[in-house]
């Protein structure tokens, strides 16, 4: 028969189950890197600065790991965490972001982009970026990456009310940019 364990031998964790958890919350991570980067991409409009805030968010998430609940939408809460260094970075650097190079534009779409040629791409484009910022996001994160309006509230920090009305606001904005029926 099995003997009780003491409290002391309760509390200290084998490193190998640590290792293990560790390596499985890497895999997990990993599954959500491109839609980290193209969410980063969107927000930085410079394919090296958003691998750089792409591989500071992981470094982040790594050493935080220990803050994200199980059980919670990891997705989200790595978004979350890009977000939040990217708009720090920002006023850290009181910088703006620079404009897409035309040859990233495929990382966005989930086609060939034979379908829209340079000059309506372009027009996306600047009209994208007519947008206030946060009507812009939340265009990006649930247009683009297929969040949810709860997924883009939780990464935002804002209600779900606020997402909808922000998401309604710049669809009609963009409708209106691009020379459509507002």
């Amino acid at each position: 028969m099995r003997e009780a364990i003491s409290d002391q031998e309760h509390e200290a964790v084998p490193p190998v189950f640590l290792e293990a958890d560790e390596i499985d919350f890497r895999e997990q991570i990993l599954e959500h890197v491109p839609s980290l980067r193209r969410h980063a991409r969107a927000l930085t409009r410079d394919a090296e600065a958003a691998d750089d805030l792409v591989h500071d968010a992981l470094l982040r998430a790594i050493e935080k790991n220990h803050m994200w609940e199980r059980g919670t939408n990891l997705k989200a809460w790595l978004h979350r965490i890009l977000h939040n260094h990217f708009i720090n970075t920002q006023r850290r650097n009181k910088l703006r972001p620079s404009g897409i190079s035309p040859d990233d534009y495929d990382i966005y779409m989930d086609s060939a982009a034979t379908q829209m040629s340079h000059m309506e791409l372009k027009s996306l484009e600047d009209a994208l970026h007519m947008l206030p910022e946060a009507q812009r996001d939340v265009l990006l994160l649930i247009g683009v990456e297929g969040l949810s309006y709860d997924e883009a509230a939780q990464i935002l920090n804002c209600p779900t009310g606020t997402v909808r009305s922000r998401l309604s606001r710049a669809r009609d904005g963009l409708r209106r940019l691009m020379g459509g029926d507002a």
